[in-house]
């Protein structure tokens, strides 16, 4: 069965969902509670367990751009992994609510791929744009995962 574009859509509200999910966790509960929710979120979202995820996380440089492993993801979203020392926690930066913009997609059976903006709002209300690329891919029950994640901010000439 084809990936849809509502299944996309689904898909960018599910990671948006849990990005807030883990910000909440932490002011909530603590950075254990947001590691936990973390764990879940990369679980069930991406998909590690297909293979390497194409991640290249915002707020990411040097050796340490790429993350294709679990591992790498999760010390991106919570921080403090000494492994990762120049992770803040992007997870933990008190979101409370997302919109995405779709620029365009692209469809090809149970492979799609989308392209678009991200914007992330903070308590305060203040908004952080972020250009994405997702991939995603069907895994074996029909779950749209995401098996590739480009995120960077705009550029500002």
């Amino acid at each position: 069965m084809p990936i849809t574009e509502a299944e996309m859509t689904a898909a960018r509200d599910i990671w948006g969902a849990g990005l807030v999910a883990i910000s909440k966790a932490d002011k909530e509960s603590g950075i254990d509670a947001a590691r936990d929710t973390a764990k879940k979120f990369l679980t069930e979202v991406y998909g590690f367990d297909l293979g390497p995820v194409l991640f290249k996380p915002t707020l990411a440089s040097g050796d340490q751009t790429f993350r294709p492993t679990f591992e790498g993801a999760l010390a991106y979203y919570i921080g403090e992994e000494p492994t990762y020392p120049n992770d803040q926690g992007f997870g933990r930066l008190g979101w409370v609510k997302w919109e995405h913009i779709t620029a365009t997609s692209f469809i090809d059976g149970d492979i799609a791929l989308w392209a678009g903006g991200f914007k992330l709002f903070n308590a305060e209300g203040a908004m952080t744009q972020v250009d994405k690329s997702f991939g995603y891919k069907k895994d074996e029950d029909g779950v749209l995962r995401i098996v590739l994640h480009h995120s960077s901010l705009p550029y500002q000439p």
